[in-house]
């Protein structure tokens, strides 16, 4: 017999009352999926029930106690709406969303324990006789009343068909984008009530209706740009059939544009108008390196305007922001927790594994992904080792959760549907009419591969032999070797990613100046330069790699069309790469004694079908989409042991802070003075930062620890005390930390 509720409940202090929090939760979490209603229903039921367990009496006193500022124990209130959906629903429809209400402040759980003492397992929390909870019974009964109203849940109301054969997939993917928007709704509706100033800061960004009068603006602006004649005329028709794409349905798109082609803000065009046309929220630009990410936000942010664009990757963690912000920061921040703006550029990191989270902090922007254009930014650049669980995620995105997803790229990976590829996507619809013409009506280099293995001394001597002239190699080792050997010779760089980025600036803008005067220049690079960096040279050398490699490597050789033909030499040294970069070259090497030339469609084709061919499982090594994960007898899902496998970066990498120059230098003891006061930086200051940051492997990390040439500070940021070890020319160096120059000694 259910019991009289004697007084009013409350959800938080301050009084929050408690039906009145669980009725907006409700409608904001359903706000969601307003294209379509049928799925909207569950992410209100989700809403109105997540916090019926603080009906209790024991959590309402708890929340007395808080109140009147007396220490109080918790109380769980997890899980009683799970087991009140299981008593309306069923087993089966009531243990989908069972997953977000257990999971809205511990993340998504488990589906069934695998040790006796895994309490964390949806299956022993609505076990009554395991697991013991207050007593909620204090509900009142409109409450249930508002939830017949959404009766019944059937298949039907499902975004996917209950006949597909990787079914658990389909709703694990579900009940992420409920939990998304349920915790995303919990989070705003609490927020609103206990902090309304911090609230009223968010949204009002800009409309993608009046972002696109200003990228026209700039689009004009550049076709009246004196450039070299042919080239920006195939600019202008590639931006031309990028719009007149943009009229197509909602689903999948690839973008086939030769380096050089103008495919950023051509893609963007195609964005936004796509979007306008169909009623999507936002775009989001996906992007593999981070050094990209700084860029083309900048880039964006100058067409667009500074509160249009958001920048979201692993340098940038709000969460280590200091609360302490002004309002602008703060907003910027509130963005990036749920990804509610309308130009959005992340990672390849921060956008899959997000996809294949538990935990609220990475889920919660993922309903708005739902009813977006996402562009994947040098689509082949796609993890290898987890590709099919990407092509998975793509898939639903596009079939089920009304996303326009394009695949942009100037090598596609063949990720169609094929004979060879049977995981591949179906039904992607190529923007550029004829791609084959277009890459030979953009041709700019002869591509030649030389014989025999390459020593650093021969290769050094070709080298000295040019008087412009880039070469790639695979490794920082590599490269740091090759600038020792090249290092006095007139015009010689070095570039890799040991150089924090406003010194790779520094650096950059040298070169191009050189390179437009007609001085000598000779730059040895990691593979950093070959994507997003537009630098042109005459010859380019590059270490054999994937022809995804090579092709980027070329797009530095002759991008403007100065020169008939640039010249691209790929060569092989002892320098044997491992793992899959080794694969890709054997690969490579294969299609270039088939192909005369390994820039065409056909030879890219060739050379992914093969890749992919030979890989076989490895496209999927962590075992992501493997059944056992997915156990849809009872609907039990490993949500945690998923997100725990599917990392696509294993080695955990750590940040220094280098103090490069002056603003460095000055950055740096303004961190000093902040951990003197107890204080964190802002998220300004950690943008700030992000220029002068390295990021190394642990183990060179632990190197200069060891030394006590790092310092932390604020608990959290790692910063190198010994300039010395800090080279102009190559960058940081863990491999001598003794060293100390004269001036470090007073440092």
């Amino acid at each position: 017999m259910r019991k009289k509720m004697t007084n009013q409940h409350i959800a938080h202090i301050r009084k929050h009352d408690l039906m009145q929090h669980l009725k907006d939760t409700a409608n904001q979490a359903q706000s969601a999926f307003s294209f379509s209603p049928a799925i909207a229903k569950w992410a209100y039921v989700a809403g109105l029930l997540h916090d019926l367990g603080k009906y209790s009496a024991e959590f309402q006193e708890r929340i007395r106690k808080k109140s009147a500022g007396q220490p109080a124990k918790a109380v769980e209130h997890s899980t009683a709406g799970a087991r009140k959906l299981i008593e309306l629903y069923g087993e089966r429809p009531g243990k989908i969303i069972t997953y977000a209400i257990t999971g809205h402040h511990a993340g998504l759980p488990n589906g069934k324990s695998k040790l006796a003492e895994d309490r964390s397992a949806l299956d022993y929390r609505l076990d009554n006789k395991k697991h013991q909870i207050p007593d909620y019974n204090f509900y009142p009964p409109m409450l249930l009343d508002k939830i017949k109203d959404r009766l019944p849940l059937n298949a039907t109301d499902l975004p996917f068909s209950l006949q597909r054969k990787d079914l658990g997939f389909g709703v694990a993917f579900f009940v992420r984008m409920l939990y998304s928007a349920l915790v995303d709704a919990d989070f705003l509706d609490t927020e609103k009530f206990m902090e309304p100033d911090k609230a009223s800061l968010r949204g009002d960004f800009p409309a993608l209706q009046d972002l696109w009068p200003r990228l026209e603006q700039r689009l004009a602006a550049l076709s009246q740009k004196e450039t070299e004649k042919n080239i920006n005329r195939y600019r202008q028709e590639i931006l031309q059939q990028c719009l007149n794409a943009a009229e197509g349905r909602v689903g999948l798109f690839s973008l086939t544009v030769p380096t050089g082609g103008g495919k950023t803000l051509s893609s963007l065009a195609f964005a936004i108008r796509h979007a306008i046309k169909y009623g999507l929220s936002r775009v989001i630009y996906v992007i593999p390196y981070t050094s990209i990410i700084e860029q083309n936000a900048q880039v964006f942010r100058g067409i667009l305007g500074d509160n249009a664009v958001i920048e979201h990757h692993c340098n940038f963690d709000p969460t280590q922001a200091d609360d302490d912000e002004q309002d602008g920061e703060l907003k910027y921040l509130q963005a990036i927790e749920n990804w509610d703006a309308p130009i959005i550029v992340t990672t390849n990191v921060q956008f899959f594994e997000s996809l294949f989270a538990c935990r609220s902090s990475r889920c919660r922007k993922l309903h708005n992904i739902m009813n977006s254009v996402v562009i994947l930014d040098e689509a082949q650049m796609l993890p290898r080792d987890l590709l099919l669980p990407c092509l998975a995620s793509l898939r639903e995105l596009s079939s089920a959760y009304r996303a326009s997803i394009v695949l942009c790229t100037a090598t596609q990976p063949a990720l169609s549907t094929s004979d060879k590829f049977k995981d591949g996507l179906d039904n992607v619809r190529e923007i550029i009419a004829k791609p084959r013409d277009l890459y030979e009506s953009l041709k700019r280099v002869n591509i030649r591969k030389l014989e025999g293995t390459i020593t650093d001394e021969d290769l050094v001597q070709r080298l000295k032999q040019h008087e412009q002239v880039l070469c790639i190699v695979n490794t920082r080792g590599h490269a740091r070797q090759l600038f020792e050997l090249l290092r006095g010779t007139p015009g010689a760089y070095h570039l890799s990613a040991l150089m924090c980025p406003a010194h790779r600036s520094q650096k950059i803008a040298e070169i191009k100046e050189r390179l437009d005067k007609g001085l000598p220049c000779r730059v040895i690079s990691t593979q950093l330069i070959e994507a997003g960096v537009d630098i042109d040279f005459p010859v380019v050398y590059r270490a054999m790699a994937g022809i995804d490699s090579i092709a980027q490597a070329a797009g530095r050789c002759n991008r403007e069309g100065k020169f008939s033909r640039g010249e691209v030499f790929v060569f092989e040294t002892d320098k044997i790469p491992t793992g899959q970069l080794r694969m890709a070259a054997d690969v490579a090497c294969s299609v270039l004694r088939r192909y005369p030339d390994v820039l065409t469609l056909d030879a890219v084709q060739d050379f992914f079908q093969s890749l992919f061919w030979q890989a076989g499982d490895k496209l999927d090594c962590k075992k992501i989409l493997d059944k056992e994960n997915y156990g849809m007898v009872k609907c039990d899902i490993a949500f945690r042991d998923i997100a725990e496998k599917f990392k696509l970066i294993e080695e955990e990498m750590q940040a220094v802070v280098v103090p490069w120059e002056e603003e460095g230098q000055r950055l740096v003891n303004d961190l000093k003075e902040l951990a003197r006061q107890y204080k964190y930086p802002a998220a300004a200051m950690l943008r700030k930062l992000q220029r002068y940051t390295v990021s190394i492997r642990q183990w060179s990390y632990q190197t200069l620890a060891k030394a006590g040439v790092v310092k932390v500070y604020c608990e959290r940021y790692a910063v190198l005390t010994n300039p010395g070890v800090y080279h102009p020319d190559v960058g940081l160096c863990s491999e001598d930390p003794t060293f100390m120059e004269a001036e470090s000694l007073v440092w």
